[in-house]
């Protein structure tokens, strides 16, 4: 049976850790709760004993322990840390290393995978002290689940709500299975591509990249080598994730055949269809006449090259943008191109660069509707099938 220690930080959505350590436990998971003492005013350790079943550790130095010192031990029998929810002034201490009581000492001492569930208010959250401390944690191999974006308990909107509870459990299952993926090497696609007009313009589109590099970070936490072939986004490059920067389609389609031979391929970039057919040597100019016309061509499909290379992949994985007929058009995408799973979202109901995603899973086997999830839960979810096919391979 797994352990996790599920730690509980100083803040309102505190009380959430009651339902997670409920549905940690009826997914057959051994809970040891750890409180901070500031969580003490949002919830009572008896209510939190109750539903792990064990005693809750919320003391540094207990006369009793300390022979075999206790927040050692416990750091060392956990197969996860959780830390939910994780606030600004916690996730602080732990990016600067500081150990003055029981919960961050556990969090510098453990080696056991760390997964936080951050959940602040929005400005909290957005502030550059706070990313800057979530991009050293990242770097650090420190894994997140959410923040989402909703109403938070001050009653304002925006991204600093604590992740749902199925994002959360499909978030801890995926770190519990880190490891599954390890000899596989795939390649992945994210990002958009951009395609010169002349040396100030492109067409390109509105992708951020965020699904792309859920999904890399999600492969790798796996295990996975993971070869990531990205566009011009401004995020950082997840945890041993290997990172090549292109621009055009034409580079990307190059950048990929280079990173051959791979186990599977995941193309989640928004690959521009066209690009125009020549570039502007210098900055065109506004005249007060016609404006120019761009004489358009096709890109190349990677998606389609890759399923169709005599050495394909064992495992190639689409993503389409689609604005209607949904299932129909991803349908007739994946058979067109000839991978072996397609995942297809509408655009016009969950845009680029949001924080959450809803996709049908098409397969030859048939179709599947997944629930709306926080971006990174789905990378999860995506991930944990990936294992699974490469399981029934071995």
């Amino acid at each position: 049976m797994p352990r996790v220690v599920l730690v509980l930080g100083g803040g309102i959505a505190a009380y959430k850790a009651l339902d997670v350590a409920r549905q940690l436990r009826r997914n057959g998971v051994e809970v040891v709760p750890v409180m901070s003492q500031a969580s003490r005013q949002f919830v009572t350790p008896l209510s939190l004993e109750v539903l792990c079943g064990r005693p809750v550790h919320d003391e540094l130095f207990l006369p009793g322990q300390e022979s075999k010192i206790g927040h050692i031990s416990l750091a060392r029998s956990a197969d996860l840390v959780l830390v939910c929810p994780a606030t600004a002034n916690l996730m602080a201490r732990m990016a600067h290393g500081m150990a003055d009581d029981l919960v961050t000492t556990l969090l510098l001492a453990t080696d056991a995978p760390i997964l936080l569930a951050p959940a602040m208010n929005p400005h909290m959250w957005a502030h550059p002290a706070t990313q800057a401390n979530m991009s050293l944690l990242l770097q650090r191999g420190v894994m997140f689940v959410g923040p989402a974006h909703g109403n938070v308990a001050c009653g304002e909107t925006g991204t600093g709500r604590l992740a749902e509870l199925e994002d959360m459990m499909a978030a801890v299952h995926a770190a519990l299975h880190r490891g599954d993926l390890e000899g596989r090497r795939i390649l992945v696609t994210a990002g958009p591509t951009v395609e010169p007009v002349d040396p100030v313009r492109f067409i390109s589109n509105h992708s951020s990249g965020l699904q792309g590099y859920a999904v890399a970070a999600a492969l790798a936490g796996r295990g996975a080598d993971v070869r990531l072939v990205s566009g011009p986004v401004s995020l950082p490059t997840p945890p041993a994730v290997k990172r090549i920067n292109v621009k055009t389609a034409e580079d990307m389609k190059a950048a990929c055949l280079e990173q051959l031979p791979v186990d599977a391929a995941v193309c989640v970039a928004a690959v521009s269809d066209w690009r125009p057919a020549s570039i502007h040597g210098s900055k065109m100019k506004k005249t007060g006449k016609e404006p120019p016309v761009l004489r358009l061509v096709e890109n190349p499909d990677i998606l389609a090259t890759l399923s169709h290379l005599p050495d394909r992949p064992e495992l190639v994985v689409g993503f389409a943008a689609e604005t209607d007929n949904l299932q129909e058009h991803a349908e007739q995408k994946r058979q067109r191109k000839g991978c072996d799973w397609l995942l297809a979202n509408d655009v016009s109901k969950h845009h680029f660069g949001g924080l959450r995603n809803q996709v049908l899973f098409l397969t030859g086997d048939g179709v599947e509707c997944w629930p709306e999830m926080d971006k990174t839960a789905l990378a999860n979810q995506l991930a944990e099938r990936v294992a699974f096919f490469f399981r029934g391979q071995s």
